[in-house]
């Protein structure tokens, strides 16, 4: 007789979606190789990257299948319980557990351990989850057509990226919730005219903070060396220009693994954050323009898997979750490699599943974990061609 935990934990596993697991997999196998390659002169031929890596892989698939037996229509009702977490988890960077980098406040930790937590990955999911229950009940109670009825999510939406930022001066993370709402928003059925409103307010802001000198110093750069290559090119400008040589000397196929001239050599200045922000560019100098695409190629079919399981999903709120999940990826992978070539400014956002970060990685998993539970629970076949 077989044992009743085993038996669980078999139909778990059967249960689950394997193509998005092996899709993760493989873009996170073929990131590992890339960091291997990154940090093998740099750092002396540590393991350390590696070993992280791989652990994060470990642990992150573990989330993966738990993550795949939990209804989140279950969870959404607990909006209260995931808005406090939201919020309570993202203020503990104010206590003695915040860490600082970079002149960002983003990390839980402690000094010199080296597995540190970003609340902002973490809360990604909670807020898709909390979001989609708050559109699909204003959708079915009132009207997404009207503005007061508009204002609640994105007032939630602005709200989450204004106390993210004001703690940790981190913008890039915070501009993926704005633009996982968008994207929620609109496939909940938001009228088109306060989708394109609201952006044009966005933009329309963003140029008058330009032209009236608004905007943080260290962002008027950041912004400025992206219009004019020429501007600080060795101050604000120097990573995105060693990227830029990077991509530029690997040609179609590269110049093989372990052998790119800027990754490989013992300076870290010659290209900078190559494990992690300007992984894409170490992709471009040792396997080239294929290795690249091939990059590219897993991640979309990572987010045409989840747009997929969106379209088939049972009820609107997965279907909301999905499209936010997919937003994230679409988000983080757009404006990682547009700053490595030097087409979008630094935002320190790292490509999903091929950059380094344990916390990252976990927290993707865990991501796409909730897309696998989705999948299992989706309308069945005779439901769909009814």
């Amino acid at each position: 007789m077989r044992h009743r935990g085993s038996g669980v934990f078999v139909d778990l596993l059967r249960q689950s979606d394997w193509v998005l697991f092996a899709l993760c997999s493989l873009a996170t196998f073929y990131g590992m190789a890339l960091i291997l390659s990154a940090t093998h002169t740099v750092y002396h031929g540590t393991l350390k990257y590696i070993i992280v890596q791989g652990i994060g892989y470990v642990l992150g698939s573990i989330l993966y299948f738990l993550l795949s037996s939990i209804d989140i229509a279950e969870a959404g009702k607990r909006w209260r319980w995931l808005f406090a977490f939201n919020v309570g988890f993202i203020l503990l960077l104010l206590t003695p557990l915040g860490l600082t980098r970079n002149g960002n406040r983003a990390w839980l930790g402690f000094n010199g351990f080296p597995l540190q937590l970003q609340p902002a990955e973490v809360v990604k999911i909670t807020f898709v989850i909390l979001l989609a229950h708050q559109l699909v009940y204003l959708k079915e109670e009132y009207d997404l057509r009207r503005f007061t009825n508009v204002l609640q999510p994105t007032a939630h939406a602005l709200f989450m990226f204004a106390l993210y930022y004001v703690v940790s001066r981190d913008a890039g993370s915070g501009l993926v919730y704005l633009f996982m709402f968008v994207c929620m928003a609109f496939a909940a059925g938001f009228a088109l005219r306060w989708l394109v409103l609201g952006l044009g307010g966005i933009t329309a802001g963003l140029v008058a903070a330009w032209h009236l000198e608004l905007l943080r110093g260290d962002w008027y750069k950041r912004i400025k060396v992206v219009l004019d290559h020429s501007y600080d090119p060795l101050g604000k400008g120097w990573q995105q220009t060693r990227g830029m040589l990077a991509l530029g000397s690997g040609g179609w196929t590269g110049q093989g693994l372990f052998h790119g001239n800027l990754t490989q050599s013992p300076y870290r200045s010659s290209l900078p954050e190559r494990q992690t922000d300007y992984i894409f560019c170490v992709c471009g100098e040792e396997l080239g323009f294929i290795g690249c695409a091939l990059v590219v190629l897993l991640l979309f079919l990572i987010v045409l898997r989840c747009f997929l399981v969106a379209r088939d999903a049972r009820t609107r709120m997965e279907s909301l979750v999905c499209v936010g999940m997919a937003g994230m990826l679409i988000f983080q992978t757009i404006m990682n490699i547009g700053m490595c070539l030097f087409l979008l400014p630094v935002v320190g956002l790292t490509l999903p599943f091929f950059s380094y970060g344990g916390t990252s990685v976990m927290t993707l998993y865990a991501a796409m974990g909730v897309v696998s539970g989705i999948k299992k629970r989706s309308r069945p076949e005779w439901l769909m061609n009814s």
